[in-house]
């Protein structure tokens, strides 16, 4: 009887989350230490959400120190630059948008063409990631980011990236220095 209901209720999870993605939100069926069914709630879409999607797997790839899953996030992001609609942005906004996508769409190809140079990569990623947060705060995010801090990062000058994390998980230097950092700003 309990199996039932579970079923019928993970049955209508999905129902509702495949309803709800006319809404721009969706939802994941899951179940917690119970086995009750609950609902996980997914990132909304946003005219941001490829490019932070890519921009992300490009920093876990730093973290683990894997260059060539750097280069592939790196691709990534140059797609999804090229796919990005600016049709729905005000004058001021595409004027402001095209400025930021062609400096990120240079580090980004950097990052791809060079999947055997981790040090390289990273040096772009300083870059792009000041692009990033900039395109966020042009554009906004339907997620928390945090902007997160390693002041020892290129000779002591610091650098900044984004996370979906309070946890410092440090991409400049990887497994070498991996909690090096901090919290600096909350982005909602």
């Amino acid at each position: 009887m309990k199996t039932s209901i579970y079923s019928l209720a993970l049955s209508l999870l999905f129902l509702g989350a495949c309803t709800a993605n006319n809404e721009q939100t969706q939802t994941i069926a899951t179940s917690d230490s119970t086995g009750k069914a609950t609902a996980t709630p997914v990132e909304k879409t946003g005219p941001t959400t490829a490019l932070l999607g890519s921009y992300l797997k490009l920093k876990n790839a730093l973290v683990a120190d894997q260059a060539k899953d750097a280069a592939a996030a790196g691709n990534e992001m140059v797609t999804a630059f090229a796919s990005f609609d600016k049709a729905a942005l005000t004058a001021e906004q595409s004027k402001t948008y095209t400025e930021i996508y062609d400096s990120a769409k240079e580090h980004a190809e950097h990052i791809e063409a060079n999947a055997t140079n981790i040090v390289h990569q990273r040096e772009h990623f300083d870059m792009l990631s000041k692009d990033i947060y900039d395109l966020v705060k042009l554009l906004g995010t339907s997620q928390t980011l945090y902007v997160e801090h390693c002041p020892m990062y290129n000779n002591n000058k610091g650098a900044s990236w984004l996370s979906t994390e309070k946890e410092i998980k440090n991409p400049y230097y990887g497994a070498n220095m991996l909690t090096c950092g901090s919290v600096t700003e909350e982005l909602k």
